[in-house]
């Protein structure tokens, strides 16, 4: 919605929805470390070409330019000290020093970044859990399996859902070690983070009903395509995806294995610590129920609206 109030296209708008959750930095390395090196490439690639596709195609479908005017976004991306405005370009870009804004950059991945994902992320190893201990071996695979029927049930279970990419990478891996072949973990993947009810609610209001059904169609269509030349990729390579996954932390010795684990936990207690105060708080009745609305207590802004 940002990008559209400052001048960003419909189809720049929809490509956007489609690649970031797929190609960020977070969602990479999780690919690296729980599936395997082709999953890590395939996954941002079919994200780049599905978001393309999409994206040029809600362009060639607008005939008419929307006229808009454009409010770009001038202010300081570090701390928001000033708005850019009144601020030449040369004093904008001395306010912070290279230091400042490394610094910036680390608080941010570390806090406000890793407190956005965190919780997904132990959800998303919680199921992957539940799937490995209570599903039987090759389960999904004598039932699910590969080719077109697997792709399109992931596609069914994938739209509708909130699936972050952090939490759903987990969960793939998971599917392929229960015999899901990797193309149809890979329509999970692309499809679960990019599409659920609510964010199509919004796309509808925000974009129009055409750029909503080419958001859906580019998603479905791209994702079974790319699944099933994934398939036949880990075929023609003779590659076990249910062999390969998770060995990537075999290339790092115990100890920097453990110290990761450790560091992941230590910086994931504040963010879930405020998620379970959040929960708790919305439990709770408020005092007073039968105060008039004006006289109940605003809703704490780190938990958003009660």
């Amino acid at each position: 919605m940002s990008l559209r109030k400052q001048g960003a296209t419909r189809g720049a708008t929809t490509a956007f929805l489609i690649s970031t959750p797929e190609s960020g930095v977070d969602s990479i390395s999780i690919t690296w470390a729980l599936l395997d090196p082709i999953m890590t490439v395939a996954r941002p690639l079919a994200a780049f070409l599905t978001a393309s596709v999409a994206g040029i195609s809600e362009n060639l479908a607008s005939f008419k330019p929307e006229g808009r005017v454009v409010e770009p976004d001038r202010s300081c991306p570090v701390d928001g000290c000033c708005d850019g405005i009144d601020c030449p370009p040369e004093e904008h870009r001395r306010h912070h020093s290279f230091a400042a804004k490394i610094r910036s950059g680390l608080v941010y991945a570390f806090g406000d970044l890793w407190a956005d994902i965190a919780a997904w992320f132990f959800v998303g190893l919680l199921l992957a859990g539940v799937i490995t201990v209570l599903v039987p071996p090759d389960f999904l695979g004598r039932h699910l399996g590969s080719g077109l029927q697997a792709m399109l049930l992931m596609l069914a279970v994938g739209i509708p859902f909130y699936i972050c990419a952090s939490s759903s990478t987990p969960i793939a891996a998971a599917l392929i070690l229960k015999g899901v072949s990797p193309g149809a973990a890979l329509v999970f993947l692309l499809a679960g983070p990019a599409t659920n009810m609510a964010s199509l609610t919004v796309l509808f209001g925000t974009l129009g009903r055409r750029a909503t059904a080419i958001y859906l169609a580019s998603i479905a269509v791209c994702s079974v395509v790319f699944g099933l030349l994934l398939d036949r990729i880990y075929t023609h390579c003779g590659i076990s995806a249910q062999a390969a996954a998770g060995r990537a932390a075999e290339m790092l010795p115990p100890w920097v294995q453990w110290a990761g684990a450790v560091a992941v936990l230590l910086i994931s207690v504040k963010p879930l610590g405020r998620l379970a105060a959040c929960l708790q708080k919305r439990r709770r009745p408020p005092a007073g129920l039968a105060a008039a609305p004006t006289d109940l207590p605003p809703a704490d802004s780190e938990c958003g609206p009660s």
